[in-house]
C-alpha cells in the first residue's frame, strides 16, 4: 500500500510540474523510483527535451538507468523543478529528509530550484495535516501534531568527520536531546556520504523553533548541513491510504 501510494504521488507531481524544454532536479531515495519511472515515460511518449541533475549517487544512476539526460550545475546553475521525497513534514511544509544520508546534495539542488515539489506517502503527514488536506476521509499510519513525533530517527546533521565528536557535544549542550553517529548496517563504521563526511542523528526532547535551531546548527563548526528543509517546499503531493492524491501548497505571504 505504501509504495502505491507513493507512485500515484510521484505521477501526480510529475505530471503537474514537468514541461518541455526544463532543467529537472532528481532527488533520493524510494519516493524517486516511480518519479524517474513517469517521467521517463513521458519523455518517451511525448517527446520531452528535459534535463536532469542528480541529487546523489543513487539519483545519477536511476537517471542513466532510464535513459534521461544527465547534466549538473557546472552546465545548468539554475533548474527550473527540483522533485524529492520527505521523511517527515508538519503543517507549515517544514521537512525532515537525509534519512538516505543524501541531504546536503538535496539541499544544494532544491535550493537552486525555482520550484520544489516534495513527494510522499501517508506515513509522513502529521495529525493537523493529514485532516487539513483531506478531511478525516484517511488517517496516516502515525499521528504527530509537531515535526518529529512520528519521525523518531532524529534530525540528520552532516559534518566533517574529524569534527564528529566536538559537534555532538555542541548541538546536545545548545539544544537538549541525543545526537548519534550513524552506524552502517552491512559494513564495519560510520555511514560515510557522497560527500566523504559523516551523519548524525540528533533526537530532539522538546520542540523548536525550527528556524533558529536550523542556522544556529550550521554555524557549528564542522557542520556541513542538516536535514532541516525550512520554508523550501512549494507543494507537496501526499499519496493516500485510500488510492488518492492530497497537495498542500506554501501558503503566500
Amino acid at each position: 500500500m505504501s509504495e502505491e501510494a507513493k507512485r500515484v504521488a510521484a505521477w501526480a507531481a510529475v505530471d503537474n510540474h514537468a514541461k518541455n524544454n526544463q532543467v529537472l532536479g532528481i532527488g533520493s531515495g524510494s519516493t524517486i523510483v516511480p518519479v524517474v519511472h513517469r517521467l521517463a515515460e513521458r519523455v518517451k511518449q511525448e517527446n520531452l527535451n528535459i534535463v536532469c541533475i542528480p541529487t546523489s549517487f543513487q539519483a545519477r544512476q536511476l537517471i542513466l538507468q532510464n535513459g534521461l539526460s544527465l547534466s549538473d550545475l557546472d552546465r545548468h546553475p539554475e533548474l527550473d523543478v527540483a522533485i524529492d521525497g520527505a521523511d517527515e513534514v508538519d503543517s507549515d511544509l517544514s521537512l525532515i529528509k537525509g534519512g538516505g544520508g543524501c541531504l546536503t546534495q538535496e539541499k544544494i539542488v532544491a535550493g537552486y530550484a525555482k520550484c520544489f515539489v516534495v513527494v510522499a506517502d501517508y506515513s509522513a503527514v502529521s495529525e493537523h495535516l493529514a485532516l487539513d488536506v483531506n478531511g478525516s476521509r484517511t488517517r496516516p499510519k502515525k499521528n504527530s501534531k509537531n515535526l518529529g513525533d512520528q519521525w523518531k530517527k532524529g534530525i540528520p546533521i552532516e559534518v566533517i568527520p574529524m569534527a564528529y565528536v566536538p559537534v555532538i557535544r555542541a548541538v546536545t549542550r545548545k539544544f537538549g536531546g541525543v545526537a548519534e553517529l550513524r552506524m552502517a548496517v552491512r559494513k564495519a563504521g560510520p555511514v560515510v556520504t557522497d560527500n566523504g563526511n559523516f551523519i548524525l542523528d540528533w533526537k530532539f526532547d522538546k520542540v523548536h523553533k525550527w528556524n533558529e535551531v536550523n542556522t544556529a546548527i550550521k554555524m557549528i563548526p564542522g557542520v556541513v548541513e542538516t536535514g532541516l528543509f525550512i520554508n523550501m517546499a512549494d507543494v507537496v503531493y501526499f499519496g493516500m491510504e485510500d488510492g488518492s492524491v492530497s497537495a498542500r501548497e506554501k501558503l503566500a505571504l
